[in-house]
């Protein structure tokens, strides 16, 4: 009898362990997207005449707005965002950029956003792998800088990110709701 409970009990555990196993996260709301400069960075790698060296990656999640109002009420103005959500957002230099003059080494990187009606301070800050702005550290920043918002005609649902590079300046697009900033990075001072 008590080999027959014992063995009764491994089955019933061994499914359970089983049927766990073959569960599935669910999808996240705020998925994970990544943008590369050159925009087309990876077809070129795969390109055998690829010349052009990779410059940035940014790897953040994508918040839908969901018919909420974004900014100035779900992100409060003059209040520290992780620019997009979930972990905070990384961007990652693979050579030496200056932004507002500054030079950023060659390295990883999180990106915050102060938002303001007129304007957003962009901030480029040196602690890596936190999750959201809970633990953001301002002593910890690398270099601020002021950029204007413009307004766009038609809202965007999820929060977007990308680069464009023309020559030696990059411009990294900030999109969501009815906003569009653009924060400027250069190659060279």
């Amino acid at each position: 009898m008590k080999s027959l409970c014992l063995s009764l009990i491994i089955v019933v555990l061994h499914s359970t362990f089983i049927q766990a196993q073959d569960k599935i996260p669910t999808l996240d709301k705020s998925p994970m997207d990544m943008s590369y400069c050159p925009d087309n960075y990876p077809m070129l790698k795969v390109q055998s005449n690829n010349t052009e060296p990779l410059i940035a990656r940014i790897i953040y999640s994508r918040p839908s707005k969901n018919g909420r109002k974004i900014f100035g009420e779900l992100l409060e103005y003059g209040k520290v965002w992780r620019v997009g959500a979930n972990e905070s957002t990384e961007i990652e230099f693979f050579k030496d950029v200056y932004v507002n003059k500054t030079k950023i080494k060659k390295g990883r990187y999180t990106l915050y956003a102060l938002p303001y009606e007129d304007k957003w301070t962009m901030i480029i800050n040196k602690e890596i792998d936190t999750w959201g702005a809970f633990i953001y550290d301002q002593k910890k920043d690398v270099v601020r800088v002021d950029v204007p918002v413009q307004l766009l005609q038609d809202s965007i649902e999820a929060c977007s990110i990308y680069f464009v590079k023309n020559n030696n300046n990059i411009s990294m697009f900030i999109m969501w709701d009815n906003i569009k900033v653009v924060f400027p990075i250069s190659l060279t001072k």
